[in-house]
């Protein structure tokens, strides 16, 4: 029998350099917010736990009682609810967390500790809604699981299987209320229902009284002058950087910061007139880059005959409320709830 002979095999030296080439390609960082998110070339994403995740226990002398709920399955959105122990019906505040779209949770510690005093010190239950995130998902994936979670609301009117929630709500005062990048989810989904054909109608029997926006997240190509003047100390909750990146991560591709959902002033955003806005209240930090964006919708808002009123937190920066623990602080988050509590008990 004749024996096979085996072919001879080379190795190319160039193919591993090219393999391990590919490598180091798909595992380039594309983008990154030191300590925050790290989104990689291959897409594969990152979010170090910088804020510590918690459950939804609450300490016993805050006179509360919070639970978490799924809202949607299949997209996993859920919410933690906070409800005063009380005999009474409360307005419902529907909040979202902030953290540029891209990070933050509704478990994070620092967002349970300042909702459940905001729920015991204001007087009213608060839905925490914990929407969707990009890059994985851009927006407006975000607003569409605010829509989702009103609509979830809607159901609980006609449904038993919540009545602690429904005998604690009253469903004919409810707030839109976020942060951040979740005061931008509140007032892009106060445009929706607003809008010629929107959805307000198929929301009832629900009744929209207001919507708080706390530090709203916009922006836009042209530059304000807290924007490109406002220092910023080392460790700041947004810095100019931080606020262009995120905006990268999370508006539709090809989008610039004139996207009508980052800038509701820029050309090709629905026309402020032609809305049926509910009255708002614009909480504004002194310190903050975005400081000067939401004076200038503010001042739009205004001209265009809507009701919103702002203030103006003096010797605070970005997201003091939730991150900043020094005695300023605290005293300007005792005075932010108190301006809350004022505009949703009218």
């Amino acid at each position: 029998m004749r024996k096979r002979r085996m072919a001879a095999m080379t190795f190319d030296p160039s193919l591993s350099l090219q393999f391990n080439k590919e490598q180091n390609q798909q595992h380039r960082v594309h983008e990154e917010i030191e300590g925050l998110i790290k989104v990689y070339k291959d897409g594969h994403v990152e979010r170090p736990q910088i804020v510590p995740s918690v459950t939804c226990a609450v300490a016993p002398d805050q006179a509360l009682t919070s639970t978490d709920i799924v809202i949607d399955k299949c997209t996993n959105v859920w919410a933690r609810f906070y409800v005063p122990k009380c005999r009474a019906k409360l307005p419902l505040l529907v909040y979202f967390h902030g953290g540029g779209f891209c990070v933050g949770s509704a478990s994070w510690s620092c967002y349970h500790e300042f909702l459940a005093k905001l729920a015991s010190k204001a007087n009213c239950v608060i839905m925490s809604v914990n929407y969707r995130l990009a890059p994985e998902n851009p927006l407006p994936a975000a607003y569409d699981d605010g829509i989702k979670a009103l609509f979830w609301v809607k159901q609980q009117a006609f449904s038993a299987a919540n009545e602690w929630f429904t005998s604690k709500c009253n469903l004919s005062s409810i707030f839109l209320a976020g942060d951040s990048a979740g005061a931008n989810i509140a007032y892009n989904i106060a445009i929706r229902l607003g809008s010629p054909g929107g959805k307000l109608e198929a929301l009832s029997p629900l009744g929209f009284k207001g919507a708080i926006l706390i530090q709203p997240f916009f922006g836009g190509e042209s530059r304000t002058y807290s924007e490109k003047y406002m220092v910023q100390p080392p460790r700041s909750a947004l810095t100019l950087a931080a606020s262009d990146t995120y905006w990268r991560l999370s508006l539709p591709v090809g989008a610039n910061r004139d996207h009508p959902w980052c800038n509701p002033l820029a050309k090709g955003a629905p026309k402020l007139e032609d809305i049926r806005l509910v009255p708002m209240v614009v909480c504004i930090s002194e310190m903050d880059i975005l400081k000067d964006r939401n004076l200038e919708v503010c001042n739009a808002l205004v001209s265009a005959g809507k009701k919103v009123e702002h203030g103006v937190s003096k010797g605070v920066g970005h997201a003091f409320q939730i991150l900043n623990k020094s005695q300023i602080a605290i005293t300007r988050t005792d005075e932010l709830i108190f301006q809350i509590k004022n505009f949703i008990s009218r």
